[in-house]
């Protein structure tokens, strides 16, 4: 198939490309090199199946494609809260254009939204017919109303263009390629514990997340994407259900970097959820999906890129 995935060149969609170019197809990679990296993809660009595209999908362009996946958007609060109202944009005209194009050239479209719709949970764990308890004025909101104006549009072109739609609800990814400087916990731990600084915990550290490793979400997209159903328009949780608290991840980053870690406290973040688990009892029965790799295995597969990537970086300098 030809395929567009817009956000291509970052951390998830990067993976995503490669794995769909490795199954053989032809992808579009489409990116504005915000948050992407041309690194992320250079070994993929003398494949005669890929091509890369600059652009910003607050635009609109004109693609024949069969597949369209949506990750376009920048997702740690320190890249979203950079410029909130582009963040709004991009999520907003960003469905907007895309399924423009999915209604004219007749292609599914996958909608990368996020657990953040979720908001500071009052249920637990949080399951696809929970509406979420969101802040629409606090400072994530440009990031979690943009994602849940994208859902409404999903289910808004379903309904009156029957579009092809496809929308999944992504919890905390984690793996290669993660920027250094990506404000997300996983990259935050790891790249501190390398440097022999002290990890910086946000609050008392008891609250909670799952955390997914890459290549278990891509895995899910795509049999998302490509499984038939009727009710498969509706939202999937793809996430790894194993829960940890900020001190345990603490703990298993100083494991997978065989540091001592020592730890700085800090005021917690406005509307930082208490607690983040999936439930993915409908990722299991629609999709025959559940994560395979566990934290401990992903932490080190993450620690030996972070360590590469620090080590290559400080070479260069040095010369």
């Amino acid at each position: 198939m030809r395929i567009l995935v817009t956000g291509g060149a970052g951390f998830i969609g990067s993976h995503l490309c490669e794995r769909l170019v490795s199954q053989g197809n032809e992808v579009v990679c489409l990116d504005n090199f915000f948050t992407g990296r041309k690194s992320n993809v250079i070994h993929l660009l003398d494949d005669h199946n890929f091509e890369l595209v600059r652009h910003d999908v607050t635009e609109p362009i004109l693609l024949e494609v069969d597949q369209i996946y949506n990750l376009a958007c920048p997702a740690s609060p320190i890249h979203y809260q950079y410029n909130p109202v582009k963040t709004v944009k991009t999520s907003v005209m960003g469905a907007i254009n895309m399924l423009g194009m999915a209604k004219r050239v007749k292609a599914r479209i996958l909608q990368a939204s996020t657990s953040e719709v979720y908001g500071d949970p009052l249920i637990h764990p949080q399951t696809e017919d929970y509406f979420g308890n969101v802040n629409p004025i606090g400072l994530r909101s440009c990031y979690d109303e943009g994602k849940r104006v994208a859902e409404t549009l999903m289910m808004d072109y379903h309904r009156q263009n029957r579009v092809d739609t496809r929308i999944v609800r992504i919890f905390n990814t984690y793996g290669d390629r993660m920027l250094e400087n990506d404000g997300r916990v996983v990259s935050n731990f790891v790249v501190q514990a390398l440097r022999g600084q002290e990890l910086t915990i946000y609050g008392d550290g008891s609250q909670t997340r799952s955390f997914c490793y890459v290549s278990d979400l891509v895995d899910g997209i795509i049999r998302l994407m490509n499984t038939e159903g009727d009710d498969l328009h509706l939202p999937v949780n793809i996430g790894n259900p194993g829960e940890f608290t900020m001190k345990e991840l603490a703990d298993e980053v100083g494991k997978a970097t065989g540091r001592d870690i020592k730890i700085t406290y800090l005021p917690l973040p406005q509307d930082d959820p208490k607690q983040r688990k999936p439930n993915i009892e409908r990722a299991q029965r629609l999709l025959g999906w559940e994560p395979t790799v566990p934290l401990a295995q992903g932490l080190k597969k993450t620690v030996e890129y972070f360590d590469r990537t620090i080590t290559d970086r400080s070479s260069s300098t040095a010369k």
